[in-house]
Order: C-alpha cells, then structure tokens, then sequence
C-alpha cells in the first residue's frame, strides 16, 4: 500500500514539474517526466488522425513518432479521407477510421472533425502539431490509471482475457485494433503533399469489436494478424469513449 501511495505522489509531482518548466522547453523535446508518468500504471493510448493529403499533417506525423518512442505510451495513426477531394487517395483511410474520429467529435462535444488531430485515452484531444501539449497530456492522463482493468494475453496468442473492475456509465467494449509497428513511407503524387514522401508511425490496419465488458472476467478470440502486424486491446467506454485500460499483443 506504502508503494502504491508513492507512485502516486511521484506521479502529481510529475505532473506539476512538467507545467512549471515547460515554456522553456522545444516543441517535441522528449522530456523526463512523460517517461515517469507513462510508466506508473496502465500504457496512455495516442490516436492519430491525419491524411496523406493533409498539407499541415507532416509535422503531427513527426509529434506523434516522437511520442511513440516513450515507455508507457501506445501510439496509433489512423487515416481519413477528408482531404482525398484534392486528387490523392489516401492509401491507409478506412471509413470505419472515420467513423470512430467522428464518435470522438460527438463524446468530446466538437462542432465538427479536422486533421490532424491526436486523441489521448479517448479523453481529450489537441491539436496534432502541439507536441508539448501532447506532453502535458500524456502525463495527466496516466495518473489516471491507477486500477485499470486487467488485460492478459494467452500463451497460445489467440485469446486475451480482461478482469474484473467498475464499467462506466453506458457500459464498455472490448477493441482489437491491428497495426504495423514502426514507421511506413508513402511517396504522394497529388494534393498539398505532392512530391513528398510522408511517413507515418503504427499504421492502423483494421478494428475489431470482440465483444461487451460489464466489470466481470471474460475471455475473448483475437483476431489473426499477419506479416510482423500487432494488437491492441482497448478497454473502451461506449457512450463517453473513455479508454480503461490497453495492452499490446506483438
């Protein structure tokens, strides 16, 4: 209990560090407080939505990699077709990534959706090129987590079973959301990025919905994966879209 009220404490001095010292400090510096807040409970979940033809995404693309690089946190890019009117079509947009940007814009109470933006634990949202903000918000959020859901891989890699805890108001959902870790090149032949080659990091492949969780033990199927491609399961809130907990499957 000693050690539990400890991280605790580290986790708000963390936090209150960051905002004293942050003016000073380069956008996408990497800094030590979001190592020692990330990694004091469950992993904060970073989502991307950008646009291969999204002139002002380039730079979102870059906060978000940066981001990805930090212990605790789980980085993932999701394209849209927003921007496919200007001649390029995106070549990773899936309407069910539309989709879930769009149930964001109605859980945080936006007037419409835009790219790029960056969601953190489905709680909030900034802007995709403010990489101190994202900062500031990966470590608010992780002190958060301090009793998240369990989340246990089997042995055998295809079933991953969640534990027992308190399910929000509206009732939650188990995702598996497939992605391509590392980074993934596109050359652009149209739009605002043409002549460019944009990179992305942990490319979004596909969301799987296994299933309700109402705060028991339930063990679910994953989905099968190939060519290097990981999991995430997500603990996610139906109505507010708050995620509970998350964990990687490689």
């Amino acid at each position: 209990m000693r050690n539990r009220v400890w991280i605790i404490a580290a986790t708000v001095m963390t936090g209150v560090l960051l905002s004293v010292g942050s003016v000073a400090q380069p956008v996408g510096a990497r800094s030590q407080p979001v190592r020692a807040a990330a990694t004091a409970g469950s992993p904060v979940v970073v989502e991307l939505f950008t646009a291969q033809g999204c002139g002002g995404c380039v730079e979102a693309n870059a906060v978000v990699e940066r981001a990805a690089g930090e212990p605790g946190v789980i980085a993932l890019t999701y394209g849209v077709d927003y921007w496919d009117y200007l001649g390029w079509t995106d070549t990773f947009a899936r309407p069910e990534f539309v989709q879930r940007q769009r149930a964001y814009r109605a859980a945080l109470r936006q007037r419409g959706v835009s790219t790029p933006q960056v969601v953190i634990d489905g709680r909030r949202q900034v802007s995709g090129a403010r990489g101190l903000e994202l900062e500031t918000a990966i470590v608010e959020e992780a002190s958060r987590r301090i009793w998240p859901p369990e989340i246990e891989f089997r042995e055998t890699g295809d079933q991953v079973g969640i534990g027992s805890g308190r399910p929000p108001s509206g009732g939650a959902e188990v995702l598996a959301v497939t992605y391509t870790p590392g980074p993934q090149m596109v050359e652009v032949n149209r739009g605002e990025n043409r002549g460019q080659t944009v990179r992305h990091i942990n490319v979004v492949r596909d969301i799987v919905n296994l299933g309700d969780w109402r705060g028991r033990p339930v063990l679910f199927d994953l989905p099968q994966t190939h060519g290097g491609d990981a999991v995430v399961v997500m603990i996610q809130g139906k109505t507010d879209r708050r995620i509970l907990g998350a964990a990687v499957r490689n």
